[in-house]
């Protein structure tokens, strides 16, 4: 009988020391509650509690996630959308995670639900497709809002799928395929405006060198023209006047070919002719001789 109640002494001190020790991890902490009030964290590490006056709640420290169905919103523009997305938190005071909210998952769920109808509800159908990053940190704020009373830190909402209507998807089809024409066209149109340009500065480019070659020829024959006749006056210059008649005799019989039938002949070439026969003929002239001849010196001498 005394063995008995030996044994049985020495069970229940195990199973009482067994129920008094906690091991707290290092991400974890305990809630412990003594006679039903909070007395404070206990943790990281070994932890006794008295068993029949103390009770525990574990809170993981850890950054966790809630996935959020698909919700049915209403954007500003009346279009009916499906959204789900994911809330990324963390428990930044573990007692008021316990005493503050009695399931924080279901918490979470719901108020999220509600804040997404209301972020959804001011935009219309184009931003909530085009801009997830404001829609996240708009839903981040306001679910960051409710959870801090909770003591839990909302640290990132992700907006994963947005299903928009039937109609609403084949009427973005339609409409990328005509933005898509539509910059096909403005390339196709600019590169058409880049080449004639490009067309028209070559041009521009080739008329004002063929313009500047042919001001470099003229210029270079002009001084040619210019060098022949000066040398022309310098040998001119050393002719004696019966070369001049016959160059101007010359001149006579070119333009005797000529198929012209007026011919204008100027009076310093009859005056030089008529000078050069005088000088030619001084005895046939003085005798009297041909009367034709007289008379041609005698318009010489008048001119």
């Amino acid at each position: 009988m005394i063995i008995g109640i030996v044994i049985g002494v020495a069970l229940v001190a195990l199973i009482g020391s067994v129920t008094s020790v906690k091991i707290v991890r290092e991400y974890q902490r305990v809630v412990l509650f003594r006679l039903g009030r909070a007395v404070g964290l206990r943790g990281p590490g070994l932890v006794l509690i008295n068993p029949i006056t103390d009770r525990t709640s574990w809170v993981d420290l850890r950054e966790s996630f809630l996935e959020i169905p698909h919700q049915t919103a209403i954007t500003q523009d009346n279009a009916a959308i499906s959204i789900d997305f994911i809330i990324f938190y963390k428990v930044v005071d573990p007692s008021m995670t316990v005493l503050q909210v009695q399931n924080f998952a279901a918490a979470a769920q719901n108020v999220a639900a509600t804040t997404l109808r209301s972020v959804v509800g001011d935009m219309p159908l184009d931003d909530v497709l085009s801009k997830r990053e404001d829609m996240n940190a708009s839903l981040r704020v306001r679910l960051d809002e409710v959870t801090e009373r909770w003591g839990v830190k909302v640290t990132t909402v992700e907006v994963r799928e947005v299903n928009p209507p039937a109609g609403v998807l084949e009427a973005m089809t339609r409409q990328m395929s005509a933005e898509r024409t539509r910059r096909a066209v403005i390339t196709e149109a600019e590169g058409t405006k880049q080449a004639a340009i490009t067309m028209a500065e070559g041009t521009k480019q080739a008329a004002i060198l063929g313009a500047e070659g042919d001001r470099q020829s003229n210029i270079l024959r002009a001084e040619g023209l210019a060098a022949g006749l000066e040398k022309i006056l310098v040998v001119g210059r050393t002719l004696d006047r019966n070369t001049m008649q016959l160059q101007y005799l010359e001149t006579l019989k070119s333009v005797g070919t000529a198929p012209s039938t007026k011919i204008v002949v100027p009076m310093d070439l009859l005056g030089g002719l008529a000078n050069g026969l005088r000088s030619v003929l001084p005895t046939e002239t003085s005798s009297g001789g041909d009367p034709q001849v007289k008379a041609e010196l005698e318009y010489g001498k008048g001119t």
